[in-house]
């Protein structure tokens, strides 16, 4: 059966994932993840693209944005292309460095936007790599906390919402990060970008559904997929 094209509508929330090949590295070290954010900045620019949040791991990234255009699918291919052939070079390897395609799904900003940004910062904690969102240097959570500026972030109208001021936002982000995400929203996060699926209420889901011309649930036909998901779950759950 041919595969969907994945889900890429202007104006939406959407979370992407790229990960390494094998679960390889991707970056070696702080010049690696300082030339990822260069490209990025770059890309972001070229075509038209309001990033939301962002995390960068070991062997895999996530982002979390709008795209105006049709430029979010560019902006991933050009990075792709740019980064390998810099880390090939740096690091003296040849071949792919990405295990295929991103992933990519739309979820809908009222309901899903804040628990996808916090699901971001929290993931170098779940993977064991700092104890804390605010250890990791490779993500957004510093500009939403007030420890930093990051001009690679636009913030959403939901973050604007937390509070009058930026102290009183900055703050309600913190305890918000502190609380977490819910299983069952973790869940629904993950099982929809690996699935490349929509997330959102029914009307959220007609709305992008008649916008994007392909189908944007999960069908119930169907041979399941029970030990690729497993597998692909695992390498995002476990960061």
């Amino acid at each position: 059966m041919a595969r969907l094209p994945r889900l890429s509508v202007p104006g939406f929330v959407h979370h992407a994932i790229q990960r390494g090949h094998n679960r390889q590295p991707i970056f070696v070290d702080a010049a690696d993840y300082e030339t990822m954010l260069t490209m990025l900045g770059e890309g972001l620019r070229q075509h038209q693209i309001a990033l939301h949040g962002y995390v960068l791991m070991p062997d895999h990234f996530h982002l979390l944005a709008t795209p105006e255009g049709d430029g979010l699918p560019l902006l991933m291919q050009s990075l792709g292309r740019r980064y390998v052939r810099y880390f090939n070079d740096r690091h003296g390897r040849s071949g792919t460095l990405w295990d295929g395609r991103y992933r990519c799904t739309v979820i809908e900003p009222q309901q899903h936007l804040l628990d996808a940004l916090t699901y971001l910062d929290l993931n170098p904690v779940r993977a064991g790599l700092a104890a804390s969102a605010a250890d990791w240097r490779w993500s957004s959570h510093a500009h939403y906390v007030g420890a930093a500026v990051d001009r690679l972030v636009t913030p959403p109208p939901q973050f604007w919402a937390l509070g009058n001021t930026p102290f009183a936002r900055e703050q309600a982000w913190a305890y918000r990060v502190a609380a977490g995400v819910a299983p069952k929203t973790q869940r629904a996060l993950t099982d929809a970008l690996l699935g490349g699926w929509a997330l959102g209420d029914a009307a959220f889901v007609a709305d992008l559904q008649a916008k994007s011309g392909r189908r944007v649930l999960k069908g119930r036909a169907g041979r399941p997929r029970a030990d690729s998901s497993k597998t692909d779950e695992k390498s995002v759950e476990d960061g």
